[in-house]
Formats: structure tokens, C-alpha cells, sequence
């Protein structure tokens, strides 16, 4: 079939083929022809979908439909940054591939670090990364198999032959092979029970140790350490012995591929490699799709046949916002005057190292010269950086922290480079125009970089360079407009002994210089563009027409020159559970501002000196928490969520834990404790971990209320450059609302979202404070969805224990 578009009727009869269940429920079904209606105009669907909605079988059934029944698509990208959900897209895609004779060749990706099994058993040394480590023995790898000649081996004229190689081909599979052959020996000499590489619970045909190449195929010096997995992988011309037949019903996971990739020798990642560029639908996270970094192993991928679902799409907006974001540090900026440093001592220790250098570098038309001014830009850069960051703390907190740092601040810090609200030069820009550093050389540092990194690499010298990344960033920094760009100094807390600090204040903290990215918009407009159409789903999307302007749908629909802009249309869904089932509840109480409810450290566990709006809060938060089972109740932030659990933890007869910012075990275990026994109170912050991405299903939740409005600290200076950027691009009206309220709003009705998660859970959800009331002064009713607003109840406070009793007596038969 054709990529016509369709009418409903011949839709429905197409897509009942790839749904995995007998019937859909009602919106699922609108979902998913609004899909592929527009999936077939090349365009894209904004669709809110509360949980039980059917989100994820809408996307997967509209873009099975897309690839099998039109000749628009030749495969499916799924993104979504939530662990759970990427699992929840392979079950979904499993199930539908039970029902299909030609099931959909399906992967979910994972990163690097996640894959080698080197790295997986800390065998790399401590001081190298994972990735590092592993970049530098695929060079060394790559250099070993490297045919000999311009016709190569009798393997390689056999593999063109066979159609498993072509012209470019410049490995020799038998060079792979010998290596391999190499490592396996060693492993038959030493191999103990001890000795085998062992990882996710296979068992490699390596030892542990990393081999080092035979010396006959070494060009020169020292045999270097090589990948025996990375070697197989080139020995099978770049094959993976694993299948799509190694997953359930074709969709293999790191669980499926890791452990046969490593019990036959072979890279895992590379195996991750050769099977996505096969499948049919790919399932990874943000990074694949919106990183720069992480975006190449996608990129033979994507494009125009691409139909890209975007999950959790409300996140969008923030997570690209940092991933487009550059951040080069302290110790980065050493490293890359270093890397400059070492090829001119190379060039100075005589005349031929000299001119064999020159001539290296002229490849990459860079004269030797522009490697020392470059090396003393960067030592410059970092005595600029050192001065700027020690003025800054003499201003934070006086200058005596230079002999005791213990004053310091134990927090992050961020140091604007200009006013985050006037569009101007940033410091460090200024400060190397008067050094005379103009634009030619701040243009030219990427260049020098990859010349220095090739040279250092031809000519064998032990190091892991860093100079070309780090000149491509300072490009950017130069070349980035200073609306939509903010550039700063951000101060990482990272406290370490002071024998490995350089400069006294890095016993406190790393810096680094951040080119901060304003407006994700702008790339997610080139991203969606050049791809041929998609779902952004969520169940907190709305208002859907600020949604589709801040993402770049909205430019989508433009024209531009003689191609026609892509159609984008909206969908959102109410509830599909059953209304009695749940209350929902706006409590309309003082506005809780920082100005209104004063100094949660002044207050008193118990009342004593609060003012009144605590007093208010105080008396809604003690009923709230006196709901049945569990409740969560979520903060403005931690230092709220502290003095509300203190609280409460005096005046209600349930265990009452408190959140706080911390690591993952330590959430995980928080949560654990709070589903175990009877009823209790989990007080956190409405921007923490435990308010989105957790399915509190069945009984694990019985009320969620959230206290104001969630919004970021509004006095950050990316918070206002941010608000400086949308003003000018949507208008100075609603710079604060795009930037702020409409994302505060989303965090908002995700933590009101944790409860009624089945169609037969019970449960009570509030939104506390006037703001949520239709009237109010600064007002978000009109951020909600309809179908919220024709629901929620508006009480005061003094009428929560009535309502409550009066839910719960209903329900219990009482």
C-alpha cells in the first residue's frame, strides 16, 4: 500500500493486524489512528494520555502499521529516558510479535560502560575511563587488522566476493582472526578457573588479563595491548553471531545479547552495533537521539524513513536543553595545553623530529606555529579561570577561605559570565579580545586539535589526547550567540585531599566553563525535520499548543522555500478509570510562596512562631496524611519536605519518611521501606526522584498531594537566561509561564499522577494552594487539562477531614 492517506474505516482494518490484544480500549483506538493519519502526512502527534490510556501498544501499533502497510518508513526509533518504560516498550513489542507471522526485529540499547566486559570487571586501570580505555584499544585493534597492500588479503578479495565486503573494506578479516587466535591461546595456556574473563554470567574465551598483539604484527616499538572482542568482531567482517532468534519473539535485550556476544568472543557493543542497523524498531533513551555524543551510533539510521515516538516527551525540553549544552573543565583545559606541549617537546628535540612533525601537521594545513599559540590560549584560559573562580569566593564568603576551605560552601555554584537577563559579551570572550586572542584563532582550535590528535597518533607517542574535543567546544563558545546562549563558570561540589588539588580551591570544587544551551527548540525543529514523522507522548503534555512551540513543532508546519511544512496535530485523553474510584481535590490555601510561608529553618517543629500561611499548610498537611494506607506528599522542595515531615511526624499515628536529595541506592531504599507494612507518610520533593518514573500500582499508594507550585529556583542565572531567551523568542507575556509555571505545573500533576494507577485502585489526589483555583491572583488553572478541571472539587482546608471520611466511608461500604 501506498503512503495515501487512508479512511478511518481502511485504518482500523489495517492496524487490528499488529495489535497485540483482542480489543482496544476507546481512546487507545483514536490514538492510534490519529497516528497513522499523520504518520502518513510525514508529520507528527502531541498526544496526552493519562496512565491506562494505552500509550505505549498506541505508538508501537500506529508505527507497525506505517512500516508493514506504506512504503514511507523503513524502520521505528523509540526514545524515552525512563528504564521502566523502555522494558515496558519491549514487553508491548513482544507481545505484539506473538501474534505476527513476520514478527518486527526489535533491540533495546544500553551504553558502552554497560557492554564492554572489560569495564563491566574493572579491569581497565582505575585512573581510565571505561569509554577511554576502550576508544584507545580499538585504535590499537583497528591498526593491527589493517590490510596489507591496496588489494589486501586473499580474505578480504573473498569477502568482496561474497558480498560481504566492499571497495572501501580496509581490515583483513584474517589479521582479525590471527589475533584472536593470539588471545585464545593464552587463555588455553594460563586459563584457570580463575583466569577466564567472566561477566553477566558468561564465560569468555579470553583470559582476564588483556592480550598484547604477536610481535610480527606490530609496525614498530613495543607490541601494544589490543580487544580480543573487538578483533573477533573484524575476523566475522564485522558480523555479530547473535540473532534477533537469541530474544523472545525477535526482540533481544542486553540480557539476551551480552552474555552470547561475550561467550563467543565477540564486542558486545559492536554486536549492539550490527543489530540495530538491522531491526526494525530500535528502543533506546534521550542520548541516541538528541545527544551529539551519543548520537553517531544512531546515525546510519535516522532519516526521512525514520518514525521516531518520543516518551515522557514533558521531559523534552529540560533533558536536551543539557545534553546540548558544553561543559570543558578545569583539568580538560590542562590536558589540552598539555596535548599541545607534548607534540612541540616532540618537535624540539631535533631537526628531523622537527620537520617530521611539520610535515604531519601539514597535512591538516596547520603550521607548527599555531600548536604553541594554541597551548598558550589554554594555559592562559585556565590562569583567567583560576583568577575569576577566586574572586568569585572572596565576594561568596571573604578571602578566608583561602586558609581554611572548610568555609566554603558545600553546594554547586553557578558564575554567570554576563547579566542572564541582558543580552551582552560574556566575560571570558572579552577578556581574550583584549589579550589579543581574537576570532581567527578561537575558530581555528578545533582544526589544531585534530591535527594534534593525528599526529600524536602517527607517530606512536603513549597518550589519550582531549585537545580536538575541547577545541571544538571552545569553537562553539566563540561562534554561539549570546541570546540563546549563557555562558558561565560552574562550580561542581567535588571535595577532594588537597595533594591532588592544583589550585587551592579545588579542594571544594571542579570547575569548568558551561556554554549553556537556552533554547532546545531550535535543535529539536533540525532533529524532527529531518525525520519523516513520530508520536511525543506523555501523561502531563498540557497546554499542548506551549508544548508544540517550545519543542519546535510549531515551525514544523511552516513552509520553507518550495517544501511544505509537516502537519502536527494534538490529542489528549482524560482518565479511562473509573470516576468514584478517586477523589480530586484543589485546596484552596494561602498561596505557599517563599515570601508567605518565611524560613522553613525559623519555624518550629510544633508551631511555636510559625505565621499564619504555615499554620494554614500545617492544618492541611496533618488531614492529608490521615488519609487510609499510604500518602505522598510532595514539597516545593527538600528543605519543605524536611520541616513538613518534622511535622507531621509529631502529630499523626503513621511512620512518616522524609526524603532528601541523595543517591540512588539510598532512594530505592527509602522506597522499599515505605511500600513494606502498614500505612505511612513519604514526604519528598515534588521535583525528586520519587515523585515521577515510579509506578506505585496496587495498594502502594493510597493519596498524593502536592503543596504550591514546583517551580525551579528562579534566581539561577540559567533560570533567567532562560527566561531572558523565551522572552524574546514567544513574547515578554509569557516568557515566565513557557519557561517556568508550564514545566512546574507538569511536575505538579506527575506526583498527582503516582496514584490510581488500575482500574480498580482507590485513591485521593490534591492540589494545595490558590494558585490551583480558577481566580486566583497568578492563576495556573488554565495549565491543566480540561478533563482536570471538569473534575477537581475546590475546598478550603478545615473541610478535608469531612471530605476524606466521607470518600473513604463510600468506598469501604460504610
Amino acid at each position: 500500500m501506498t503512503g495515501e492517506r487512508a479512511s478511518e474505516g481502511e485504518t482500523a482494518a489495517e492496524w487490528r493486524e499488529y495489535f497485540a490484544f483482542d480489543e482496544p480500549y476507546e481512546k487507545q483506538a483514536d490514538a492510534i489512528e490519529s497516528a497513522i493519519q499523520v504518520g502518513r502526512g510525514k508529520g507528527y502527534l502531541a498526544m496526552e494520555g493519562p496512565c491506562g490510556t494505552g500509550k505505549t501498544m498506541a505508538a508501537l501499533t500506529a508505527a507497525a502499521t506505517l512500516l508493514r502497510r506504506t512504503t514511507q518508513y523503513e524502520n521505528v526509533v523509540v526514545v524515552t529516558p525512563v528504564k521502566q518504560q523502555r522494558q515496558q516498550f519491549v514487553e508491548d513489542l513482544r507481545a505484539m510479535n506473538e501474534r505476527l507471522e513476520e514478527p518486527l526485529a526489535g533491540i533495546s540499547l544500553t551504553g558502552k560502560r554497560d557492554l564492554c566486559p572489560y569495564g563491566r570487571e574493572d579491569v581497565f586501570p582505575e585512573d581510565a575511563s571505561v569509554h577511554d580505555r576502550c576508544e584507545d584499544l580499538r585504535e590499537d585493534t583497528a591498526r593491527l587488522v589493517e590490510a596489507e597492500g591496496a588489494g589486501g588479503s586473499e580474505a578480504v578479495a573473498e569477502a568482496r566476493i561474497g558480498g560481504e565486503a566492499d571497495e572501501d573494506q580496509w581490515w583483513d578479516p584474517a589479521r582479525g582472526s590471527d589475533l584472536v587466535r593470539e588471545a585464545r591461546q593464552d587463555a588455553d595456556t594460563y586459563r584457570t578457573f580463575s583466569d577466564a574473563l567472566e561477566t553477566a554470567g558468561a564465560e569468555s574465551p579470553y583470559p582476564r588479563q588483556q592480550p598484547t598483539a604477536p610481535e610480527a604484527m606490530a609496525d614498530s616499538g613495543d607490541p601494544p595491548l589490543f580487544c580480543p572482542f573487538e578483533a573477533d568482531w573484524y575476523a566475522r567482517n564485522k558480523g555479530s553471531p547473535v540473532g534477533f532468534d537469541a530474544g523472545e519473539n525477535f526482540v533481544v535485550t542486553p540480557e539476551d545479547y551480552l552474555p552470547r556476544s561475550v561467550e563467543r568472543g565477540t564486542c558486545p557493543h559492536r554486536v549492539m552495533g550490527v543489530l540495530l542497523e538491522a531491526a526494525d524498531v530500535v528502543v533506546g533513551n534521550y542520548n541516541h537521539l538528541f545527544d551529539p555524543n551519543s548520537r553517531p551510533l544512531l546515525e546510519d539510521i535516522l532519516d526521512s524513513r525514520t518514525f521516531v515516538i518520543v516518551d515522557e516527551a514533558h521531559r523534552l525540553e529540560e533533558r536536551v536543553r543539557d545534553l546540548l549544552s558544553d561543559r570543558v573543565g578545569r583539568d580538560t583545559l590542562k590536558r589540552a595545553r598539555n596535548d599541545c606541549g607534548q607534540l612541540l617537546a616532540r618537535a624540539r628535540q631535533s631537526n628531523d623530529h622537527e620537520q617530521q612533525v611539520r610535515n604531519h601537521l601539514a597535512s591538516h594545513d596547520v603550521p607548527l606555529e599555531a600548536i604553541d599559540s594554541a597551548g598558550e590560549f589554554y594555559d592562559d584560559v585556565v590562569e583567567w579561570l583560576d583568577d575569576r573562580v577566586e574572586r568569585h569566593l572572596d565576594e561568596e564568603v571573604g578571602r578566608e577561605w583561602r586558609a581554611d576551605a572548610s568555609v566554603l560552601p558545600e553546594r554547586t555554584m553557578e558564575v554567570p559570565l554576563r547579566d542572564p537577563e541582558t543580552v551582552e559579551p560574556d566575560g571570558l570572550t572579552e577578556w581574550a579580545q583584549d589579550a589579543d586572542y581574537d576570532g581567527g584563532l578561537w575558530r581555528s582550535l578545533g582544526k589544531i586539535g585534530t591535527a594534534v590528535e593525528t599526529t600524536i597518533d602517527d607517530l606512536g607517542l603513549t597518550r589519550t589526547p582531549v585537545v580536538a574535543a575541547t577545541g571544538a567546544i571552545m569553537r562553539r563558545w566563540w561562534e554561539r550567540d549570546h541570546a540563546r546562549y549563557l555562558r558561565e563558570i560552574e562550580l561542581e561540589d567535588a571535595p577532594k585531599d588537597e595533594r591532588a588539588a592544583d589550585a587551592p580551591y579545588e579542594t571544594a570544587y571542579n570547575a569548568g566553563l558551561v556554554l549553556y544551551n537556552c533554547m532546545p527548540g531550535e535543535a529539536l525543529e533540525r532533529i524532527f525535520s529531518d525525520l519523516g514523522g513520530g508520536v511525543l507522548m506523555s501523561a502531563t503534555l498540557a497546554p499542548l499548543d506551549v508544548f508544540s512551540e517550545v519543542v519546535g513543532l510549531e515551525k514544523l508546519q511552516e513552509e520553507v522555500g518550495d517544501q511544505d511544512g509537516k502537519p502536527v496535530v494534538s490529542r489528549s485523553y482524560g482518565l479511562s478509570f473509573p470516576r468514584e474510584n478517586r477523589a480530586s481535590w484543589v485546596v484552596d490555601a494561602t498561596p505557599f510562596t517563599a515570601r508567605n510561608r518565611g524560613d522553613p529553618a525559623e519555624m518550629r517543629p510544633l508551631g511555636d512562631g510559625w505565621n499564619p500561611v504555615r499554620d494554614e499548610y500545617a492544618h492541611a498537611l496533618r488531614s492529608l496524611a490521615r488519609n487510609h494506607g499510604n500518602v505522598l506528599i510532595a514539597m516545593p522542595n527538600y528543605r519543605e519536605a524536611e520541616w513538613a515531615g518534622a511535622y507531621l511526624a509529631e502529630t499523626v499515628d503513621k511512620a512518616v519518611l522524609v526524603d532528601e536529595s541523595s543517591s540512588n541506592e539510598a532512594t530505592e531504599q527509602r522506597k522499599r521501606e515505605f511500600f513494606r507494612g502498614a500505612g505511612k507518610v513519604l514526604v519528598t520533593s515534588a521535583r525528586g526522584t520519587l515523585t515521577e518514573g515510579v509506578d506505585y500500582d496496587g495498594d502502594k499508594l493510597s493519596a498524593a498531594a502536592v503543596v504550591g507550585i514546583p517551580l525551579v529556583n528562579v534566581g539561577s542565572p540559567r533560570v533567567r537566561a532562560v527566561r531572558r531567551a523565551y522572552a524574546d523568542a514567544f513574547g515578554e507575556d509569557v516568557a515566565f509561564e513557557y519557561a517556568l509555571t508550564v514545566p512546574a505545573v507538569r511536575r505538579a500533576r506527575q506526583a498527582l499522577g503516582r496514584v490510581i494507577r488500575g482500574t480498580d485502585e482507590v485513591g485521593v489526589r490534591a492540589l494545595v494552594g490558590r494558585r490551583y483555583t480558577p481566580n486566583a491572583r497568578h492563576s495556573v488553572w488554565e495549565y491543566l487539562p480540561e478533563y482536570l478541571r471538569d473534575e477537581v472539587v475546590q475546598m478550603t482546608p478545615e473541610f478535608l477531614d469531612d471530605q476524606q471520611q466521607s470518600f473513604w466511608n463510600g468506598r469501604n461500604g460504610g
